[in-house]
């Protein structure tokens, strides 16, 4: 038998008194998909990080197919055959294909001859891209592809792919799991990081699942479970929320007339007449892939973008030229996608950013004096509530995980009892149970008659939670609809750009 491609022993790594890689081991063999599992913290950064050649562990051993190596930078694992598609793209807008393609070799051949190489293996393995069309101008899913070929480009003989379907239409993913097929039947072995466990139980031969740093299972995921696996990620069963009974919807709460917007920067997206109603007690869902508006939309909501008083209207009453402020003050609560920097200050302790988030509808700054006990007060609450887990009440925003941030900034935004509730990308990137958190949280202020419009990019999300749904593309609205009403060929379809599916396609979601 050959060797493991990639095989991990005893890998350890901390930071100062945090041990974020505990004697973990790890086997990928040639031709397999492995998934690395974990909740937000659980060590997964750090261990491709590692890999990847962006830090070194403090112990253990690395091997390649049965050999020891020594990665002490990405360009060092390059020419061990290590590739990496990251969850952000590294890309440079301003240039075409070609260009970003050649940034990203060590030693790129001229231009013609890296352009026909990236034709050749763009239909070797049906990635089509435009290799001199300017990145700005490509959609998400093309985008990626740019990423993919960069990486093929190179014949890695290991793949170390990071969330890659966040920014995909259902069938980009399918396409996208067609040529990791492939990449695995050639013998290349593919590392698949993802929190979409239907996809690993899809997609992968094996799953290994981290929780605190250290590996607690090795299992095979066609005997699994999305829910055995998120438990085994937790350490505990998951209690998934009940599903929304038929009710009847309340008055309007949030109308958009023909709300229209600029694009602020040069590559930014402008919003063309967008129009909605969003009742009491209803969870609306607005679907897209990243760079469609959703920014844009967020922004304008908050107030941080004034419009026309009359073409956003909270209650009947025009809001559209009020500041953030003044919206919070009359029940509109934001939640932003960035959540440290944006919804939250990294530097500053927690009960401060409950000030900032929170101050008019929970009396936090009266007259403009701070009333801090009650502000620590407002913030144990919304540990309580939503689990926050963090080593102290007074303990900087900054040092919580990802997903415990995430919880600690819904939370804020549900204790103030918002008529409207704008929540954009609410689980982007956390763990099965903080998502598990959050959507109970949501299900809950609906239930007691909030208005909730949900902005994501998952399917599953949207389609678990939402009455209606309606895709943003190029800044442009499609009229809501029920969710069961839509087939998932056609959310897919609108989210790339499609806008007339033909009639009678696909599956109905109901059936």
């Amino acid at each position: 038998m050959s060797p493991p491609r990639l095989e991990v022993r005893g890998l350890s790594r901390a930071f100062g008194h945090l041990l974020a890689n505990d004697a973990i081991d790890l086997v990928v063999q040639p031709g397999e998909i492995h998934a690395l599992l974990g909740e937000n913290g659980a060590g997964k950064s750090t261990l491709v990080k590692q890999l990847y050649g962006l830090l070194e562990p403090d112990s253990g051993e690395i091997r390649i197919d049965g050999e020891p190596v020594r990665i002490d930078s990405p360009k060092a694992a390059r020419r061990l055959g290590i590739a990496m598609v990251f969850q952000h793209f590294t890309l440079v807008e301003a240039m075409d294909a070609v260009e970003n393609i050649a940034l990203g070799l060590d030693d790129p051949p001229p231009r013609r001859v890296l352009r026909r190489r990236l034709l050749a293996a763009a239909e070797a393995y049906g990635l089509a891209v435009d290799p001199d069309r300017p990145v700005r101008e490509l959609a998400m899913g093309e985008r990626q592809r740019v990423e993919i070929l960069r990486c093929l480009l190179e014949e890695p003989r290991l793949v170390i792919m990071d969330e890659p379907t966040s920014v995909l239409t259902p069938q980009e993913a399918e396409r996208l799991f067609a040529v990791l097929r492939r990449l695995a039947a050639e013998g290349r072995a593919i590392l698949y990081i993802s929190h979409k466990l239907a996809e690993i139980v899809a997609l992968c031969d094996r799953a290994t699942i981290l929780r605190q740093g250290r590996v607690v299972a090795v299992v095979d995921p066609k005997r699994e479970t999305p829910r055995s696996m998120a438990a085994a990620m937790v350490g505990a069963e998951i209690r998934t929320p009940e599903p929304r009974t038929a009710h009847a919807p309340g008055p309007v709460r949030l109308s958009l007339d023909r709300l229209s917007l600029p694009a602020e920067r040069p590559f930014g997206t402008a919003l063309h007449e967008l129009a909605l109603e969003l009742r009491g007690g209803e969870i609306l869902g607005i679907a897209g892939i990243a760079g469609n508006g959703q920014d844009e939309l967020v922004r304008v909501l908050a107030g941080e973008r004034p419009v026309a008083a009359e073409t956003i209207r909270l209650d009947g009453r025009p809001i559209g030229a009020t500041g953030p402020s003044t919206r919070r003050a009359l029940g509109l609560v934001t939640v932003p996608e960035e959540r440290l920097g944006h919804a939250a200050v990294g530097e500053l302790p927690l009960p401060a950013n409950t000030i900032l988030g929170a101050r008019e509808r929970l009396g936090l700054a009266p007259r403009g004096l701070l009333r801090r006990a009650a502000a620590r007060r407002a913030t144990a609450e919304i540990v309580r509530a939503l689990d926050v887990r963090t080593p102290a009440i007074d303990a900087p925003a900054g040092t919580l995980s990802g997903g415990n941030l995430q919880r600690y900034v819904i939370g804020r935004a549900i204790l103030q009892q918002p008529a409207v509730l704008v929540a954009a990308q609410p689980t982007w990137g956390v763990d099965a149970a903080a998502a598990a958190a959050i959507h109970a949280a949501l299900l809950e202020l609906a239930a007691a008659g909030g208005a909730i419009l949900l902005i994501s990019q998952d399917l599953d999300e949207l389609l678990g939670l939402c009455d209606r749904l309606a895709v943003l593309d190029r800044g442009r609205l499609s009229p809501p609809r029920p969710t069961r009403d839509l087939r998932l060929e056609e959310i897919g379809m609108l989210m790339g750009g499609v806008h007339e599916p033909a009639p009678g396609s696909g599956t109905r979601l109901a059936e």
